[in-house]
């Protein structure tokens, strides 16, 4: 099916707002586990959602996209939520193609 620039648009925006909540339910899920499952975690789409305001010419800083992806300042939710990673999460990360990309 073929939709309008328009409504094609929308789905996507409703697709991103329902994966960033998911993610913020998901709390068990580490970063490291997105990364090296999928190549990409919730820091990753912060980091995207900046770059697509920069290019717009908006104001959005580092740490109001990452709010915006946590629901929450990003230090707290580290604080809540995080977990040191595993010494296997760590050596799997390090064999992934993700590992020279992030950061």
């Amino acid at each position: 099916m073929k939709f309008d620039q328009k409504t094609q648009t929308e789905l996507e925006a409703a697709a991103f707002r329902r994966l960033v909540s998911h993610l913020r339910n998901r709390t068990d899920v580490q970063n490291i586990d997105l990364m090296n499952l999928a190549g990409f975690c919730r820091n990753c789409l912060s980091n995207w959602m900046k770059d697509a305001a920069d290019e717009r010419a908006l104001d959005l800083s580092k740490d109001e996209a990452r709010e915006h992806v946590y629901g929450m300042p990003y230090e707290e939710w580290r604080a809540r939520h995080q977990t040191e990673a595993t010494p296997d999460q760590k050596a799997a990360f390090a064999q992934s193609p993700a590992a020279k990309g992030h950061g």
